[in-house]
């Protein structure tokens, strides 16, 4: 098979969406017979703290980090339904996966979307003011309804924090892989080599990962620093356990 046709990238339908009953009309907009993309891999996923700092890793710091961790979480659109609380995530595959679908999701602020690219997706969105403590405006809050790898390196983190080898088939897989040798255990922040009273094992010998996340897990247990960061390659392990909200 021709590279060009494994190319994949992330897409979130986001909890505005949800809300929003658009999933139906975001799958049949990003199908195949209007893209040419097929899916490889899909989840439902409620967000831990976790994931959403990992996620939005490189706005950290950033006066509106803790609005947009609160608006992946589903803390905004349904704060008084904490079990609705939840993403879609799709890894799309085929020949400029990543361009086919930037040009239907469209630009990421919903009002440039609604004046460069009207009927896009993100020009069904919005903007929500952000206030401090005391009532002062202090930024937008940019409900954009979806998310789109804009880039083939962010595809390739983005897919990799979302979706472990083993939720896509062999064949679409498009990074490497490995088998592990090793039991790795986490708790509280740190990587254990050895089970430790309430840690969870994240990986144990024989399980297949990414193979540059095995090579962070080795370099972090040792001690060294690893071009991953530990909760960068966790966070995916621990979707959807209710143990990922304590740490």
């Amino acid at each position: 098979m021709d590279k060009r046709d494994l190319e994949q990238t992330l897409v979130l339908i986001k909890p505005d969406a949800l809300k929003n009953s658009l999933t139906g009309y975001l799958f049949s907009t990003l199908s195949e017979f209007h893209t040419g993309l097929h899916y490889c891999g899909t989840k439902i996923v409620h967000v831990s703290k976790m994931m959403a700092e990992e996620h939005y890793a490189e706005h950290r710091g950033k006066i509106f980090f803790p609005a947009i961790l609160d608006y992946l979480m589903g803390h905004c659109h349904y704060s008084d339904k904490p079990w609705k609380q939840r993403v879609i995530a799709i890894a799309y595959q085929g020949r400029d996966a990543i361009r086919k679908i930037r040009d239907i999701v469209g630009p990421t602020n919903p009002l440039e979307a609604r004046l460069e690219k009207p009927g896009c997706i993100r020009s069904l969105g919005t903007m929500v003011p952000l206030k401090d403590a005391e009532g002062n405006m202090i930024g937008q809050r940019m409900d954009n309804l979806i998310h789109a790898s804009a880039t083939h390196n962010d595809a390739e983190r983005e897919i990799k924090l979302w979706f472990k080898p083993n939720d896509i088939p062999p064949l679409m897989r498009a990074y490497p892989t490995e088998q592990s040798r090793e039991f790795y255990y986490f708790k509280e922040n740190r990587l254990y080599g050895k089970y430790e009273p309430d840690s969870v094992c994240i990986l144990a010998p024989s399980d297949v990962v990414w193979k540059s996340d095995l090579e962070s897990l080795r370099k972090l247990c040792k001690g060294i620093p690893a071009s991953g960061s530990l909760k960068s390659v966790v966070a995916k392990y621990l979707i959807n356990e209710k143990l990922a909200e304590n740490w």
